[in-house]
């Protein structure tokens, strides 16, 4: 039996979820199929519409081993769980003739867990959640978010917060579901063998293709005990996210708060004289954190050292004591044991971490407003344990609309641990990186207007003229307008300054619940959305509703951001341009993500405007323009305002025609 060709199941895929075939995305299909066949390594940039989940379905489904496809969002997951993939497998099916299972797997703390359903939430005196059914009352939010799980989980089949709608708060789904570490295991839970996480780990090692977000591919890289099934072929889509999803895992932390809670689950299960080590160990850091001054620890003060050796030691002790003692008049008593050890556990890994120290971790100090003082701990970098855990004993094609940047795959391959392209030895993995291009004319379609006359954007303080300049480009744009804010005090700033200037609604990030935002702003051509980090990757708003995305400066860290300060310097130490390779590899990330909120569809048209004139003035401009999609581009402001006024014309005139 001859074996079908990449064409023609690409084509049959494309037909069945009503897509157009790209060449970009038949590109893409033949060059994964030749990774997966060489157990090569990939990197390939797909511009928006390309059709990329099929790019590298189609030749993974064809080739037949077992697939991991890891995605940074909810909303690809879903759309490839319950669009794509099933549309696909049934395409392929009379070809391949097989039809591969699929199923997703998420951490466990994402699944309804049902012996906290059931038996309560082991008692935490702070909370007051003795049986959270019993306590909330039924009128409360709570009360009935919990009324609402305990309903649903006679009817769900999955047991997947995802799967519930609408949601509930995070409090509440915290009073059903349990982490990897608390969790009793299946063998000791009375209702192991209903588990739903347990389910899903089943139904993944029998399925070809599994579905699984970054996070979770992180802790199976980091953490040493397998949690995915193993597989021959790893997909990374949305891979721009990957190192800071995996910087996050490998992030650890300390908190008063977190520590007293600790002592409070422990000392009803040990003994006096271990629980009072611990609480004196707890009360020595809170007084230390007290006085904590937000920034980088490059050196442990000699007071911070013996406060975290003191935790450390104590919580070791209560570790050891936890395992030898049992006392029955505790209700429930293993689920309470297991809540206890897990967030001592916790405090005695990051306590000992630090005191451990390391020249390939960062520790600092952050002070928030609501929650306050917190000690910090992340990996300077996470490209040698990349390089080590992900690209060995497996072909790895990471795919999204933004990784070359400046101009090549470099940047982004480094960040991942993988040497320049091209680079020979042992021990290197061999990748390529290929762009597909975009079935967008870029060009025709949009502007990259730079505001070159605006004075340059200091650290703080307020910007009369770049306030002056946006008040101006929404009234030309009609509204249509996504602002893009370095931060969320320039958002509130601006949309304030706007709400006295403009006749416009302007919605604000904060204001309301992201979904809600964007639904109300994609439904009204006049309406504007201004918000922070979470709308330069988020927003989806194709047609005549996001004509104008306006960026207020170049997201460059913030030059106190710890992890990012001393990632640039440890570049610099080694010979390297540290701000080139951190600072403007971050922000020509964002950059482009955020152009890319632009043309969404063929028929999109609009304009990006930066009002930094940074990037037409300063060396690294060109770096950063080269990492946007190719638009047109002009700094003349009298040009972009007409050129505003006929998209808003024209759009106005195609809507009254309709």
């Amino acid at each position: 039996m001859t074996k079908p060709s990449l064409p023609d199941l690409l084509h049959a895929a494309v037909t069945a979820v009503g897509g157009v075939e790209r060449p970009g995305q038949v590109t893409m299909a033949e060059a994964v199929a030749q990774a997966i066949d060489d157990g090569s390594h990939l990197l390939v940039q797909a511009g928006t519409g390309t059709g990329k989940s099929l790019g590298y379905l189609v030749p993974a489904l064809a080739h037949g081993d077992r697939v991991v496809v890891a995605t940074a969002t909810l909303a690809l997951q879903r759309q490839l769980v319950e669009r794509d993939l099933p549309r696909t497998v049934e395409a392929l099916h009379p070809q391949l003739r097989r039809r591969p299972e699929f199923a997703m797997l998420k951490g466990r703390s994402n699944y309804l867990c049902l012996h906290r359903l059931h038996e309560g939430v082991p008692q935490d005196d702070e909370d007051g959640l003795f049986d959270a059914f019993e306590a909330a009352a039924p009128t409360s939010k709570l009360g009935k978010d919990l009324l609402r799980l305990r309903d649903w989980s006679d009817e769900t089949e999955t047991g997947d917060r995802d799967d519930l709608t609408p949601g509930v708060s995070d409090r509440a789904w915290a009073q059903v579901s349990v982490s990897s570490r608390e969790c009793l295991g299946a063998s000791k839970c009375a209702y192991g063998a209903e588990c739903f996480a347990e389910a899903a780990r089943e139904r993944a090692k029998l399925a070809e293709v599994v579905v699984t977000n970054h996070a979770l591919l992180a802790i199976d890289a980091i953490e040493g005990a397998p949690v995915l099934p193993q597989h021959e072929v790893l997909i990374v889509d949305e891979a721009h996210e990957l190192v800071s999803r995996v910087t996050g895992v490998a992030t650890g932390e300390l908190t008063p708060g977190q520590v007293n809670r600790a002592v409070r689950r422990a000392v009803k299960l040990v003994d006096e004289k271990v629980a009072d080590q611990l609480q004196t160990a707890a009360e020595g850091f809170e007084r230390l954190m007290e006085l904590a001054l937000p920034g980088r620890l490059e050196e442990i003060p000699e007071d911070l050292a013996y406060a975290l050796m003191a935790l450390r030691d104590a919580a070791r002790a209560v570790i050891s004591a936890l395992g030898s003692t049992r006392d029955r008049s505790v209700q429930d008593e293993d689920a309470v044991r297991k809540q206890a050890l897990a967030s001592v556990e916790t405090i005695h890994d990051v306590a000992e971490r630090i005191t451990n120290g390391s020249e390939y971790d960062v520790v600092w100090y952050e002070r928030h407003d609501r929650f306050g003082a917190s000690l910090r701990v992340a990996p300077l970098s996470v490209s040698g344990l990349l390089r080590e855990k992900l690209f060995s004993d497996r072909s790895v094609v990471l795919t999204s609309a933004t990784l070359k940047l400046g101009g090549d795959f470099n940047g982004v391959g480094a960040s991942l641990g993988l040497a320049p392209e091209g680079t020979e030895g042992e021990d290197v993995p061999v990748w390529k990186g290929i762009d597909v291009g975009s079935p967008f004319d870029y060009p025709k379609q949009g502007i990259l207007y730079v505001a070159r006359h605006l004075a340059t954007p200091g650290r703080e303080g307020s910007r009369t003229d770049m306030m002056d300049e946006l008040a101006e480009l929404v009234e030309a744009a009609g509204g249509r307008t996504l602002g893009l804010f370095s931060s969320m005090r320039a958002a509130q700033a601006a949309a304030e300054e706007l709400r006295g200037r403009l006749d416009k609604p302007i919605l604000l990030q904060g204001e309301d619940t992201l979904g809600e935002l964007i639904k109300t702003f994609a439904g009204d051509p006049e309406t504007c959305l201004f918000g922070t980090l979470s709308l330069w990757q988020g927003v989806d708003v194709p047609g005549p509703n996001c004509q104008l995305v306006v960026m207020d400066r170049i997201p460059f860290p913030r030059p106190d951001d710890p992890l990012m300060s001393a990632r640039q310097k440890a570049v610099e130490e080694a010979g390297g341009n540290g701000f080139m390779a951190v600072a403007a590899t971050h922000a020509a990330l964002l950059m482009a993500q955020g152009a890319g909120r632009l043309v969404r569809a063929s028929g999109d048209r609009g304009v990006v405007a930066v009002l930094d004139p940074r990037l037409a003035t300063a060396r690294y401009g060109s770096y950063l323009r080269a990492s946007l999609p190719d638009f047109w581009y002009t700094t003349d402001r009298n040009q972009v305002r007409r050129s505003l006024a006929a998209i808003d014309a024209a759009a106005k005139a195609k809507a009254d025609g309709a």
